[in-house]
């Protein structure tokens, strides 16, 4: 993998953080998208540490 695909990966990583993070605030507003809103808050969490561990690579 070059570091420039590294990039890419950390970069979509991120966003998916993000768009779970939305979904999560969807689900506390009172429409629970395939996941509650705590699993999304962890779902989110996870995306955000590999996308900071393949930043940092």
């Amino acid at each position: 993998m070059s570091s420039k695909d590294v990039k890419m990966y950390s970069q979509v990583l991120m966003g998916g953080a993000v768009v779970a993070i939305f979904l999560s605030a969807l689900g506390y507003m009172g429409t629970d998208i395939w996941l509650a809103s705590t699993q999304w808050l962890l779902v989110a969490a996870v995306l955000a540490l590999f996308g900071v561990y393949l930043k940092m690579k």
